[in-house]
């Protein structure tokens, strides 16, 4: 939708609730946790989601959402005047609580222009009087994981314990895969297909090396997989440096497909190996046997939410560093992160073998 309220919001009677999401796609597959815990404890509740216009083909499969209402505002952006217009047109939408994803301020500011009676979200970006059911993390390590801390917003203040999660299940029409391979043309698939998403907006400390995703693709290849590399219009570099490495055969869908047909493409594949990154929590939403490589950033933080997922990290006493390029210019987090032992754990998942979720 636009900058007005969609229809059909605002009925008398109704537990309607506005969740602000987040700007990033990781982020918003982890929200429908939340989504799903609302729906749990208030199952009269109705939820619609203020967020980025490209976010609509997550929302529009994720079933506990029922309006996705459009915020054209670019990431990084204020757009006062944007968000004033947005809260105008929701202020006669009889919310009875807006819950704020972002710790940002500026991200506040719609359910408090639209006058949203009760103002959740973490304490952020200072952001006393915006929200009026303020939450502050609570003391030490409690809340590690990006999700619990989506969703214990659904709690009361007081509540204390971790929550319990709901992981993301994304649902994807049976006929969906194959309308985005005809409008891509793509043959349908003859054999077992493995999905590479080598990129990561971060930084380069969380891409696991080209030469090493090339090596793991001429394996699958020869064994008579199909691959398909995915990535953004960022990543055409990265992506291109796979199929180099890894002699040609891929079929490289880097930046060739809209985030709605990679969601679709990637409900169909047998695998998928990845890096940290929004690609990697659609495809353990999707619920795909999932590898996720793991170099700067911190698997307690945002893993994969997969029974059938796993994270390989070396653990390396100077990692998770957080930091966008290694600041020991070495990366041997992921350099020292063998093919051999990618390829392997892969086989455990298609194996069915039992996993730790973590090494």
């Amino acid at each position: 939708m636009s900058a007005t309220a969609p229809a059909g919001l605002g009925e008398p009677g109704q537990d309607r609730i506005l969740v602000v999401g987040p700007s990033w796609v990781g982020d918003m597959v982890m929200a429908q946790s939340l989504f799903k815990t609302l729906r749990r404890q208030r199952p009269e509740s109705v939820i619609d989601v203020l967020a980025p216009p490209w976010s609509r083909p997550l929302l529009s499969r994720m079933p506990e959402v029922a309006a996705a209402i459009d915020l054209p505002v670019d990431h990084g952006r204020l757009g006062l005047g944007i968000r004033r217009r947005v809260a105008r047109g929701l202020s006669d939408c009889g919310y009875v609580q807006a819950i704020v994803l972002p710790n940002s301020l500026k991200s506040a500011l719609v359910p408090f222009w639209a006058r949203v009676p009760r103002r959740t979200g973490w304490l952020g970006e200072m952001r006393f009087g915006l929200l009026n059911d303020l939450r502050r993390l609570p003391p030490g390590d409690a809340l590690p994981m990006t999700v619990q801390r989506f969703v214990a917003l659904a709690a009361p203040a007081a509540h204390g314990q971790p929550p319990e999660i709901e992981p993301p299940r994304l649902r994807v029409a049976a006929a969906a895969a194959e309308r985005a391979r005809a409008a891509l043309g793509i043959a349908p698939p003859q054999g077992p297909v493995l999905a590479l998403c080598p990129g990561a907006e971060f930084g380069s400390a969380k891409r696991w090396p080209a030469a090493a995703y090339g090596t793991l693709a001429r394996r699958r290849l020869e064994a008579g997989w199909a691959v398909w590399l995915f990535g953004a219009d960022n990543d055409r570099a990265s992506c291109a440096a796979v199929q180099h490495a890894a002699g040609g055969g891929c079929l490289d869908l880097c930046a060739r497909t809209s985030l709605e047909q990679a969601v679709d493409l990637l409900s169909e594949v047998d695998a998928v190996v990845t890096n940290d990154s929004g690609l990697m929590h659609v495809a353990a939403a999707l619920e795909r046997p999932l590898v996720a490589v793991f170099g700067s950033s911190d698997p307690q933080a945002t893993p994969p939410l997969s029974a059938r997922a796993s994270v390989l990290s070396l653990n390396l006493e100077c990692s998770p560093c957080l930091r966008r390029s290694c600041p020991k210019k070495h990366t041997q987090c992921l350099n020292d992160l063998s093919p051999e032992r990618v390829d392997a754990r892969l086989t455990q998942h298609l194996r069915g073998e039992p996993l730790n979720g973590k090494e």
